[in-house]
């Protein structure tokens, strides 16, 4: 059976260590890395619910995007049961399941969140968006659409509990996405012909921005615009590991609410 160390590795080869953004922390960020690997649930994020799933199902690797810890803004000072982060790491450790994450790493690789994204919303002619910091990703839909028309399009395509937007005034055709927060690059987006951007977690001066500049925005929720990447991921390792049983959370779920 493959180790956590060879598993880390493949992941490597998707996802380049040395392309993720400065002071993230991706990796294998909890387990032995000799340590064999016999399941694998793939998710979002390493929570509780994801934890408990993967102890109830035998999972010794919950391989994620986002980092189980991410030392630049959530210190780890002490280990407690009394304590969400703490609760969290006890539960991992005491069950023998290790985390593996691919963050913005994978947000930039070939393959990763954000061309899984691209090829959701059913983009075609899909490439790099210049000034997109590698992250950002553009193509064109197979026809024109209205705005009405377009947020039908991505409800069906990635399921948010609700999309905020504003409006830039025109038929849309050439889309850029971002999966999660990617709200800095929307001069990026407007700069590139784009007709539409396709993120989330925007501000209210950036959805002024853009109806200013005539770029119409989606804020369709950092959930949905980054989970696509999770079937990616299940089928690469799949690929890579045949005698590994691999699954995707089925507990993980969009944590924000609407109240209409």
């Amino acid at each position: 059976m493959p180790t956590l160390r060879d598993i880390e590795k493949a992941l490597y080869r998707l996802a380049p260590r040395e392309t993720a953004m400065e002071g993230d922390n991706v990796g294998l960020l909890i387990g032995r890395p000799d340590r064999e690997v016999t399941k694998i649930l793939v998710a979002l994020d390493v929570t509780e619910d994801v934890a408990a799933e993967a102890a109830e199902w035998g999972a010794n690797l919950i391989a994620a995007h986002h980092p189980v810890m991410n030392c630049a803004w959530s210190p780890v000072q002490n280990i407690r049961d009394d304590k969400p982060q703490g609760r969290l790491f006890l539960k991992l450790i005491e069950n023998g399941i290790a985390a593996i994450c691919m963050h913005t790493n994978l947000d930039r690789a070939e393959g990763g969140v954000n061309d899984a994204l691209a090829a959701r919303l059913g983009l075609e002619q899909v490439e790099k968006l210049p000034g997109g910091d590698d992250v950002l990703r553009v193509g064109v839909l197979p026809g024109e659409m209205t705005l009405s028309a377009f947020l039908q399009w991505v409800k069906a395509a990635i399921g948010p509990n609700g999309i905020r937007f504003a409006d830039g005034g025109r038929p849309i055709r050439r889309v850029a996405v971002g999966g999660g927060a990617c709200g800095g690059y929307l001069w990026a987006a407007a700069e590139n012909g784009c007709d539409a951007f396709v993120t989330s977690d925007l501000k209210y001066n950036q959805f002024m921005d853009a109806r200013d500049i005539g770029l119409t925005v989606l804020d369709a929720g950092h959930f949905p615009t980054e989970d696509v990447v999770c079937p990616v991921l299940v089928k690469y390792l799949e690929k890579k590991f045949p005698g590994v049983e691999i699954r995707k959370s089925t507990v993980h779920k969009e944590a924000v609410q609407y109240y209409v």
